[in-house]
């Protein structure tokens, strides 16, 4: 879906929404920059009025005034409705509007399922490095996954999410920004933040909460967040990221730093109020945001039959005034191209953008979910062998002549020994220490709260046979 903003000053945008001379005039009484056109953009309804000058400025708008042509003013059809937040016409025929009635919103994609290029214009012009890093990072992602998913079962880690069927809108997105646009997130996006430098060591330190996690054991397993990478930590409430990213992208139309906000969301998300407040204030503050909808099928074990009606998440963009697209979410290219044109419109124009990717996740919610409960088997497997993002990725690449089986399994050994690597050395290290529970709230510790955390202290170093504090990193002097 393409849409242009043809800016028109607020001065001329006012005198199109008034119907009368009478009117125009009352709403330019005030405006001095008005008063001195006044007469000449009416000169068929009022007589001219002499203003006067009162400086040199006001003398040098008159003369430029005078010497450029009026503008041109459409005729205003006074049997249009002028109703204030509609554009409409009359009509005598009483109507409905039906969802029924209208088609579906198009999926747009640049490749089919075989991997193969459906309009080489579409085609997105990224060199060899460019698209092996694509789908190393996929690949990379996948065998995380794996990995942190088996240590949940086992006991090691208590919880995980992991990112199966999604693994081509996370990298197609994350290289279609730029690496300094601020990322809200919701739970399911750590390969954003993989594509833009963070660690497998501090992915597993996260999941381990030991003493070199960045939340310093604070947060459950995936809550995953890095200021240096312009990720916001995620918060395990649903939407409640919406209306923060919202205003940090405010923050940052005012700052005119050449920067946008991209806020990523579920379709489960999607049917709080958060999400509808944040779309319409953006919308309303003209804020410089991507919203970016997973739309993977399931809200936990709710459909999406169940979860709304109407045509998607997509459908809703335009009652906001919100340029939409919907994406095949399972072609890395596709979602890439969206991406970077969502950048283009909402830093160039200033206005948000809404992005509705869709996938299907093949995997469990969490690891405190069973999806058989809910969806067969077979419709699990359906999905993960006939429209795989990383195995058409891998197609299209290969057609290319920038992979081949070779180094298929080159990689494959390379990146499951990062991988356990990062695990063994995330396992072994301690936990933070005790203390930690008192740092990071406050910049300066109120003297009660230093109180408790003696206290604290005191106790577990006399109940050794409670506390193996040789587990825990060190504590400081009591």
């Amino acid at each position: 879906m393409r849409t242009s903003l043809r800016l028109i000053p607020s001065f001329y945008r006012g005198i199109q929404n008034v119907t009368n001379t009478c009117a125009v005039e009352r709403c330019m009484r005030d405006a001095p920059v008005a008063r001195l056109t006044h007469s000449r953009l009416f000169a068929h309804k009022v007589q001219e009025k002499e203003i006067p000058l009162e400086d040199k400025k006001l003398d040098d708008l008159i003369q430029k005034a005078e010497a450029s042509p009026p503008p041109a003013i459409e005729p205003i059809d006074i049997d249009k409705p002028r109703f204030p937040g509609s554009r409409s016409e009359w009509t005598e025929k009483l109507e409905f509007l039906m969802p029924e009635a209208y088609p579906g919103i198009p999926v747009y994609r640049v490749m089919d399922r075989k991997g193969l290029i459906r309009d080489a214009a579409q085609e997105p012009k990224l060199d060899e490095p460019t698209l092996v890093k694509m789908y190393q990072k996929m690949t990379l992602l996948n065998y995380m996954d794996r990995i942190l998913y088996e240590s949940q079962r086992q006991g090691r880690i208590s919880f995980y999410m992991t990112h199966f069927g999604e693994e081509g809108i996370l990298i197609g997105s994350a290289a279609g920004l730029d690496d300094k646009d601020l990322a809200y997130v919701q739970y399911r996006e750590a390969g954003v933040l993989m594509w833009r430098g963070f660690t497998l060591d501090q992915f597993m330190n996260q999941c381990y909460g030991n003493e070199e996690d960045l939340g310093k054991g604070k947060q459950m397993p995936v809550h995953y967040g890095s200021k240096e990478l312009a990720f916001v930590t995620v918060s395990s409430p649903l939407a409640t990221q919406m209306p923060q990213a919202v205003g940090s992208a405010y923050a940052y139309k005012r700052a005119q730093n050449g920067q946008i906000v991209i806020c990523y969301f579920g379709d489960g998300a999607a049917s709080e109020g958060d999400a509808h407040a944040a779309f319409n204030f953006s919308a309303t503050l003209d804020c410089p945001i991507i919203f970016f909808c997973r739309n993977n099928g399931y809200a936990i074990s709710t459909p999406t039959s169940q979860q709304f009606r109407g045509d998607g998440i997509a459908s809703r963009g335009p009652g906001y005034g919100i340029p939409t697209i919907r994406v095949d979410g399972n072609d890395t290219l596709a979602i890439y191209n969206v991406t970077k044109a969502a950048r283009d419109i909402s830093l160039q124009q200033n206005r948000p953008v809404l992005i509705e990717a869709m996938t299907y996740r093949i995997g469990h919610h969490s690891t405190s979910d069973d999806s058989s409960a809910y969806r067969s088997v077979d419709e699990v497997k359906h999905w993960d062998k006939e429209d795989n993002p990383i195995a058409r990725f891998r197609r299209y690449i290969t057609q290319k002549g920038y992979w081949n089986d070779e180094k298929e399994t080159q990689w494959k050994d390379q990146a499951k020994k990062q991988v356990m690597q990062a695990f063994q050395r995330a396992e072994h290290k301690k936990k933070p220490s005790p203390e930690e529970l008192f740092n990071d709230v406050y910049d300066e510790l109120p003297w009660h709260l230093q109180k408790q955390r003696k206290e604290m202290m005191d106790f577990v170093r006399s109940n050794p046979e409670h506390y193996p504090l040789k587990e825990h990193a060190k504590m400081g002097a009591a």
